[in-house]
């Protein structure tokens, strides 16, 4: 039996994101993977195969690779001293979740907003999107805004604590692995529509229970305030597929039908037009103080699924 029940990982690691975010001294795998996909995407490009083929080999062997060091690292994390090694698995799972960052981040956008400094608030939504920002309007950098934390409340938080849950941090750092891969190869632009495929499938195909989950994450954590639940929930379940994304639009419809506002539409990527269709669209147009409400909302939905990851791995041990 463990000397540190299981679930104690979670919290902990749950409570340092919220605690540290992701400082700037500390170091950070999800920037080590980046620097990784740069080094391997040229070699992989390299190959005498053609482009999906290659990308693809590019996409397992860096997915492959990510769990087989991470389950090095926690086998062999001072396996006498139990302590030490779930310290370790802590500290990496915590490096797993965002939810800190995306709220600051957030904030940036919203702040100088506020202030009617857009210039500066436009340019920082472009830290956090890959949207073409330069053509929005103040409407459209908070629907913008909004959209990105509560797709990102999947990306960065549900779907690494359920792959946690499912096979501790190596699965969730091979999680991150395949999200990072996803946001520097997964685009359908002339330099990656071909090698950045297979990565960009994979990513649909993880994300796919999480972002469903999502909706009912977030409609129990509407519940616990309002009882505007099943509402949330079928706006989720109606309007999640009005995406161009087979995943994102299940989150966002469920922050549009909690705080009644319309997202989605046409955004312009790498200065093409893509036309997305909206959700929620006979809702009201967003405005400022919806982000801080989309801000909350999320920490809120968060905080429910780790108690609800706890419950589950608590009556698991009790068993």
């Amino acid at each position: 039996m463990d000397i540190i029940p299981q679930w104690y990982v979670f919290a902990a690691a749950f409570f340092m994101d919220l605690l540290l975010g992701d400082p700037e001294f500390l170091p950070h795998p999800v920037r080590v993977m980046g620097n990784a996909i740069s080094f391997f995407e040229k070699k992989f490009r390299k190959l005498p195969v053609n482009l999906t083929f290659s990308g693809g080999l590019f996409a397992l062997f860096l997915i492959l690779s990510t769990w087989g060091l991470t389950f090095l690292i926690i086998s062999t994390a001072l396996p006498a001293v139990p302590v030490i090694k779930t310290v370790v698995e802590i500290v990496l799972i915590y490096y797993c979740l965002s939810a800190r960052c995306l709220y600051t981040a957030a904030k940036k956008v919203a702040i100088p907003l506020s202030c009617g400094r857009t210039e500066i608030a436009r340019a920082n939504l472009a830290m956090i999107v890959g949207r073409d920002v330069n053509t929005l309007s103040k409407s459209g950098i908070i629907r913008a805004t909004i959209e990105t934390v509560a797709e990102n409340l999947v990306d960065g938080f549900i779907s690494p604590l359920f792959y946690a849950a499912i096979g501790g941090a190596p699965l969730a750092l091979t999680y991150k692995m395949v999200n990072t891969l996803d946001s520097m190869v997964g685009y359908k632009n002339p330099k990656y529509i071909n090698f950045g495929k297979v990565a960009a499938k994979i990513d649909d195909a993880v994300n796919f229970i999480p972002a469903r989950v999502s909706a009912a994450v977030i409609s129990l954590a509407v519940k616990i305030v309002s009882d505007k639940a099943l509402f949330v929930f079928k706006t989720a379940i109606s309007q999640g597929r009005n995406h161009s994304s087979p995943n994102a639009g299940f989150p966002e419809a469920a922050f549009a039908g909690a705080l009644k506002i319309w997202l989605g539409g046409p955004s312009y990527y790498h200065k093409t037009v893509v036309n997305k269709p909206y959700i929620g669209k006979n809702f009201n147009n967003a405005v400022i103080k919806d982000i801080d409400k989309a801000c909350q909302l999320m920490l809120f939905s968060a905080t429910v699924w780790v108690i609800i990851i706890c419950f589950f791995i608590f009556v698991k041990d009790l068993l």
